[in-house]
């Protein structure tokens, strides 16, 4: 191919004037361009190549480690630092800080709090604290109110992320930290795994500011508690955090008072967000506008919580008896809400009314605010209802309310026959009366109600006190029986069938049986009393064949406030080999004695199973010659005694935790020995003394050595 120009032998033809083309550029192996005198392109004259595989990597550098500067670090070091820090920086040191950190002790674990609040800190200032962040860690680092703007903002928050210099951060009150200094921050927070809790009190986070946190707490790893009481969310910065906070599952407190959040738009995502996060315990909405139409779109969001929330927060948000109309029929379904602060809101009587029937539904709430909600004593009448109904409720704030004489006396009745409230705030002033002898009524009757929440505070303490003995019983380590493989193998399905007999049989595992009391999640013994009964069947097998030639004998019950106690029974086992075949006989003999005396005694063989020690129960020689007029269901005791030692005991109790109880007590202190314990457990019809009998036998077979 001719180039055109060159060998054709025909003249090129000129460009017009005006448009003239750029010769073109020819690289040179040197790099320099060149081009012909005519304008032509040297043919041949761009080449590119590229090194070897072996060398195209010509080195690698390691990640720095931010801890260099850490190691074996001292006081003295770290004063130097940061003072040559601020001098080639040319700001001034903060005598605050350098008190701080002549007072640090130990360096290695973190230090507890670094404290910059009020102090005011430019870009420099911040420079020159990355001295001290590369070689010490803290718990907190305090920076309220300390004048941050973009770029000190900006550089502290890399700092902290970078060197994980804090587990708790207070930023609060620095309204100028900007977009930057946000997204310095929702970068800390994505990064930092050591970042628990973050304060952003009064500091706005704005529309342009609010994707960058959103997205940060969607993927959010380590952050649990979260502070934004006024920081100007209401509107679309709501709903991206709300929105993201539906992909948390880490985050546990979140207050978000003074915003400003309405019943509106506001609410519907705070509803929503509560219908698809049950990780958050702690919501936190006083002092906004909520009102009654945002109450219902929360409570449609409670409604689907089966767990999750514990503490809600609506102190001061306009709400009226309708609201609470909605949150009456919400509180039967929560089944985790202990604390509800309704306080600053015009409730009124009609409300607390509207309130009354969801709470006494309700079996979660302990702690119940309504402070300064226009009560009187119509509206206390209704509290008191509560008051007595409730067996779990531990606190009730009814102050700044107009509660006089008959709204105290209503509350003193109430505490009368409630066990649980341990506190009650009413106003310590009484208030004015038309007759003026109420008001020392009205003292009285505050001085009744203080002693009645004393008395159930003394009881709740001694009530925790028998717990905690009781689950030291239950904590006794079981004690395996080696026996000989030859045993009979009908005295299990002998005991079963006794069991079953009698009605203790063990329900299913699993099952959802009313009737048992260690799965009630009642929180009184006398709630579990009632619902289940002192007798209900909870018993585990007389026992359990474990590996190899062992036999655990081991007896439960349910005890008192869901702890379950344990006694074990130890057998000798050269007495029971040599016992065994003259007991099989004398219990043979015995029956066919008393049969052939009288038909109608007739024994059975199972009833005459021989004790732990090998004896025969001496029960069974008065059967043998029964006296004249005896009646077993009338309570005789030689049938008493027999039939204790075969029928279960009252609570669950099997005959194996009486043959566990000392045979016999010389210390004159009025305690029997098993057999006539059991006599009166089985034989008494009153329950309170029954309840004592049980503890008494449970404790007793706790202390016994074993």
């Amino acid at each position: 191919m001719e180039v055109p120009g060159q060998g054709s032998g025909q003249p090129t033809v000129p460009p017009e004037p005006g448009n003239e083309t750029p010769p073109p550029v020819e690289v040179s192996p040197s790099g320099a361009a060149q081009g012909n005198e005519d304008g032509r392109l040297r043919p041949g004259a761009k080449r590119v190549t590229f090194p070897s595989d072996e060398d195209i990597v010509s080195g690698a550098v390691e990640p720095k480690d931010p801890w260099r500067h850490a190691q074996n670090v001292t006081v003295d070091e770290i004063m130097t630092a940061y003072k040559q820090a601020c001098q080639k920086l040319n700001c001034k040191q903060i005598p605050k800080l350098l008190k701080q950190i002549q007072e640090f002790k130990d360096l290695a674990p973190r230090i507890d709090c670094l404290d910059l609040k009020g102090e005011k800190l430019d870009y420099k200032a911040c420079e020159a604290l990355e001295e001290i962040f590369k070689r010490v860690q803290f718990k907190i680092v305090d920076l309220e109110q300390t004048s941050l703007d973009e770029d000190g903002a900006s550089a502290l928050f890399d700092m902290i992320e970078y060197y994980e210099s804090a587990t708790h951060l207070n930023i609060s009150f620095n309204k100028h930290i900007g977009t930057r200094g946000w997204q310095a921050a929702a970068h800390m927070m994505r990064k930092t795994n050591c970042l628990q809790y973050l304060d952003a009190r009064n500091t706005p986070l704005l529309d342009h500011s609010a994707p960058f946190v959103a997205r940060a707490l969607r993927i959010s790893s380590s952050l649990i508690i979260l502070h934004l009481e006024n920081a100007s969310l209401s509107g679309r910065p709501l709903m991206l955090l709300a929105t993201a906070l539906k992909m948390n599952m880490n985050l546990r407190e979140l207050y978000l008072a003074d915003n400003k959040l309405n019943g509106l738009q506001d609410s519907a995502q705070l509803g929503n967000l509560l219908k698809f996060n049950s990780c958050i315990q702690i919501l936190d909405l006083r002092n906004n506008h909520i009102l009654d139409s945002g109450l219902a779109y929360i409570c449609e969001g409670l409604k689907e919580q089966r767990k999750g929330l514990v503490t809600l927060v609506l102190w001061n948000n306009q709400l009226t008896h309708t609201g609470m109309a909605y949150l009456g029929m919400t509180l039967p379904h929560t089944q985790s809400l202990e604390t509800l602060n309704l306080g600053h809101n015009p409730i009124g009587n009609e409300g607390v009314r509207n309130l009354k029937n969801g709470l006494i539904g309700n079996r979660s709430v302990l702690r119940l605010g309504l402070a300064s909600t226009k009560l009187t004593c119509e509206g206390a009448v209704a509290v008191a209802e509560f008051i007595a109904e409730s067996p779990r409720l531990l606190r009730l704030d009814l102050r700044e309310n107009e509660i006089k004489t008959g709204g105290l006396m209503a509350l003193s009745l109430a505490l009368k026959v409630n066990h649980s409230l341990l506190r009650l705030d009413l106003d310590r002033e009484p208030k004015k009366e038309s007759v003026k002898s109420f008001i020392e009524t009205q003292k009285a009757l505050l001085a009744e109600i203080q002693n009645g929440c004393k008395r159930n505070f003394i009881l709740a303490k001694e009530k925790e006190e028998k717990e905690q003995k009781l689950q030291q019983s239950a904590s006794m380590p079981e004690i395996t029986v080696t026996e000989p493989l030859e045993e009979d193998p009908g005295e299990e399905a002998r005991e079963t069938a006794m069991a079953s007999e009698n009605g203790d049989t063990e329900p299913a595992e699993g099952g959802d049986d009313g009737n048992n009391v260690t799965d009630s999640d009642s929180d009184t013994d006398e709630e579990t009393d009632r619902d289940a009964g002192v007798g209900s069947p909870a018993v585990s097998p007389a026992s359990t064949p474990s590996q190899g030639n062992e036999r655990r004998i081991s007896v439960s019950s349910p005890g008192r406030g869901h702890k379950i106690f344990v006694v074990t029974r130890v057998e000798s086992l050269p007495e029971r080999a040599a016992n065994a075949a003259h007991s099989r006989e004398d219990t043979a003999a015995i029956a066919k004695s008393a049969e052939s005396q009288n038909p109608a005694l007739a024994i059975k063989p199972e009833l005459l199973a021989p004790r732990a020690n090998g004896t025969i129960p001496e029960a069974v020689a008065s059967l043998a010659t029964p006296s004249i007029g005896s009646d077993p269901k009338r309570g005789d005791p030689a049938v008493c005694e027999s039939s204790a030692h075969d029928t279960p005991l009252p609570n669950g109790l099997k005959t194996d935790f009486a043959r566990a109880l000392p045979e016999a007590s010389s210390d004159g202190d009025g305690k029997m020995g098993s057999c006539t314990a059991e006599h009166e457990l089985s034989c008494s019809k009153n329950e309170q003394e029954l309840e004592e009998l049980l503890l008494e036998a449970s404790q007793d077979a706790g202390q016994e050595p074993l």
